[in-house]
């Protein structure tokens, strides 16, 4: 089968799986390896050590998988509005885990691509791979200033997952970059954490210091975290883009129930993950989702949160302990 045929056929194949977006890049595809291996040289990327291993696999495909010839990058829209509730939760993370249930459905993909002859690897933000060029020299749409990606279709919300194979196929069209001279994704970081356009200082944003950052939130960025108890959504809520957003038709990425925050802070470990099992929130641990959501009632809390406060002012652990002391003295303060 030619390139462009077994391309469209593939198209075909992912969209009747579910997926809302395919798009193939070559295996030598630009992936702004210089930058990346500055980012990560200047530290931005904070403790995600894992990152800073083997940057010549996450720059090139053949390096994981020597004989690819060819890049797949799909795309699964999971925009929602956030529920009602006293805190917010990144709307990503609202239901089901997407790594299970994209990391299914490409599996199946790459099935139908062994019967056509292929060998494949898939991967849902775990690999060595950078999904977000990858997926903008497919031809998905173009990295905003924010480093996000962007879509005509579906605006900032697509998750997105790559297979390489060594199927020969036809390069998607790529698109141009339509951010023009927007700046409200920098204009709305609540930390600055956009140092510059297309550059993002891991170390001062939200979504990383609630989810990824495994010590304490450090103090300058605790007011500013507001209500968000895991993940920030500010620089994708406000892209223009988003206009043309439409929810998702994904059934299991319906939110789950948010319970009251002060009740979470007496869970243990066992009630933590049963709540939140099979969802991306059951990676944080019960520790840091304490450490998040004293810092959230620290600054939205009322009166009736002091008592699930103070009884983890003697925390095991200094972290959540530190946490509860300086949530007690904001609310305090505030009423």
């Amino acid at each position: 089968m030619e390139p462009v045929a077994l391309r469209e056929r593939l198209r075909a194949e992912a969209l009747a799986m579910g997926f809302d977006v395919f798009g193939v890049a070559p295996v030598h595809a630009d992936v702004r390896a210089d930058y990346f291996r500055q980012w990560i040289a200047d530290g931005m990327h904070g403790d995600m050590d894992w990152l800073a291993k083997n940057p010549e696999r996450r720059t090139d495909a053949t390096r994981v998988l020597p004989a690819a010839r060819s890049i797949i990058v799909v795309g699964l829209n999971y925009y929602q509005p956030h529920p009602p509730a006293a805190y917010r939760i990144a709307k990503y993370a609202l239901g089901a885990d997407y790594h299970d249930v994209m990391l299914r459905r490409l599996k199946k993909l790459c099935g139908v691509m062994r019967t056509l002859g292929g060998d494949q690897k898939p991967y849902v933000d775990t690999g060595p791979v950078l999904e977000k060029p990858l997926a903008a020299e497919a031809g998905l749409g173009w990295q905003g200033k924010s480093t996000i990606l962007l879509q005509r279709g579906f605006g900032t919300w697509l998750f997105l997952g790559v297979i390489l194979t060594t199927l020969e196929l036809e390069p998607s069209p790529k698109e141009p970059h339509r951010c023009g001279t927007c700046t409200r994704c920098i204009d709305a970081c609540p930390t600055a954490a956009i140092v510059a356009p297309y550059q993002l200082d891991a170390r001062r944003c939200l979504a990383y210091l609630t989810i990824e950052h495994d010590g304490p939130i450090p103090e300058e960025f605790r007011r500013p975290l507001g209500d968000r108890v895991f993940g920030c959504d500010e620089c994708l809520d406000v892209c223009p883009w988003n206009r043309w957003a439409k929810a998702t038709q994904e059934a299991r990425f319906a939110p789950r129930a948010l319970p009251a925050l002060r009740e979470t802070l007496a869970w243990t470990d066992e009630q933590f993950v049963e709540h939140f099992r099979g969802t991306p929130v059951k990676r944080l641990g019960l520790r840091r989702w304490q450490r998040n959501a004293l810092t959230v009632l620290g600054n939205t809390g009322t009166a009736a949160d002091l008592p699930a406060i103070r009884a983890l002012l003697g925390h095991v652990d200094p972290m959540v302990a530190e946490h509860a002391v300086w949530a007690e003295r904001e609310l305090v303060a505030r009423s």
